[in-house]
């Protein structure tokens, strides 16, 4: 189990260590970045490694709304530190117990992500293109 402490991301704070940061406010919350977001917690690691791994678990956890059972806040939901600290130090040892299993899961995962990113690009090229043929054909 990777060793890592998470605290609250203060605005100006630099960071030494590997980290990854937890977006804490809307229905978003939970959502991993390895930039900082205005209002998140940040997770510190002691090496890249771990902090690739970590990463993977908390994207596993945003993309299944785990933490939407966590949100508090009427107007604009947020997760506290603590329930944060709580569950996924909790969620955290459950998944890496099946380390291989894990490992797998963390491949598919990236591959997925690989091939989602290429879509995009696709889909805006494809937008691009419509715009420049309408644009020819408005301009006759």
């Amino acid at each position: 189990m990777p060793k890592f402490i998470i605290k609250t991301h203060q605005k100006n704070a630099v960071y030494k260590a590997n980290q990854i940061f937890i977006l804490n406010k809307g229905m978003n919350s939970g959502k991993p970045q390895k930039e900082p977001y205005t209002n998140s917690f940040v997770i510190l690691f002691q090496n890249e490694e771990d902090a690739e791994t970590v990463y993977w678990l908390a994207y596993s956890l945003w993309k299944s709304k785990f933490w939407h059972q966590s949100l508090v806040g009427s107007i604009i939901p947020f997760l506290r530190l603590s329930d944060f600290k709580n569950e996924f130090y909790t969620k955290a040892n459950l998944m890496m117990q099946e380390h291989d299993e894990h490992i797998k899961n963390v491949a598919a995962l990236k591959l997925l992500e690989q091939n989602e990113k290429q879509l995009h690009k696709n889909i805006n090229l494809i937008n691009d293109l419509r715009k420049v043929i309408i644009y020819k054909y408005y301009r006759k």
